[in-house]
């Protein structure tokens, strides 16, 4: 047994910062395609909601509470987006280099990294990985001005809605909810796991000096995220 102590030395954690945004578009068959670098991230700012307690009342006292379904939605800003993201907008290009807008929203996955710091590392002590599923995004304004002299460049930002996806594996022997959002904390995994991991959602080039064929980026569902980083019983 031992006294509580608090802001130890390394325990003064913060996280900060946002990079490496990669956006995966769902194709025809409901598979997430190909993911492409999203340039220009400024900001995402997830947003849960629900989980609203219901009580309920019998024997004259508070019974229980119930608790409502938690859904996930973020907001998404950046300067600018990957030509395939516009049909994620609901665009679509009808001439080369011209785009109709009001058409259907295409859903897509998105993932993003935050930096984690501490009071000894700082900003080196490690980064956390974020996988969002099942999004749409909703119609936004946007907002053209003058060019003065102190020039601004033009944000975009979108609301975003997500469908949660199946998980089959049990963790622990218990069978996990469907979720629309992992995140992975690179000071708590396997480096080779996550190493792996990585590799599955940037890509990775072909070598000329192993003949190793090249990997196209994509986005794991979480079966195979809990699969890969060992945490299915």
């Amino acid at each position: 047994m031992s006294k509580l102590i608090w802001d130890k030395i390394g325990e003064r954690l913060y996280e900060t910062g946002i990079s490496h945004g990669v956006l995966y578009p769902v194709q025809s068959n409901g598979k997430y395609g190909k993911g492409v670098a999203w340039n220009g991230l400024i900001s995402v700012s997830e947003s849960p909601s629900g989980a609203e307690t219901t009580p309920q009342w019998a024997d004259n006292i508070k019974y229980l509470n119930l608790m409502s379904v938690e859904e996930f939605g973020a907001t998404v800003e950046a300067f600018t987006y990957p030509d395939e993201f516009a049909e994620c907008d609901g665009s679509a290009e009808v001439a080369q280099g011209v785009f109709a807008g009001q058409q259907s929203r295409k859903m897509f996955g998105l993932c993003y990294q935050t930096i984690l710091g501490n009071d000894v590392e700082e900003d080196d002590y490690g980064y956390r990985l974020h996988l969002i599923y099942g999004a749409k995004a909703a119609p936004s304004e946007k907002g053209y001005s003058t060019k003065s002299d102190s020039p601004e460049a033009i944000t975009l930002s979108w609301e975003l809605s997500t469908t949660p996806v199946d998980i089959t594996k049990t963790v622990n022997g218990k069978k996990v909810k469907p979720t629309a959002c992992i995140t992975i904390d690179s000071t708590k995994v396997d480096p080779e796991k996550l190493a792996a991991l990585e590799e599955i959602l940037y890509g990775k080039d072909a070598t000329t000096e192993d003949g190793a064929d090249g990997v196209d980026p994509r986005l794991p569902l979480p079966d195979e995220v809990i699969e890969l980083m060992g945490m299915a019983a």
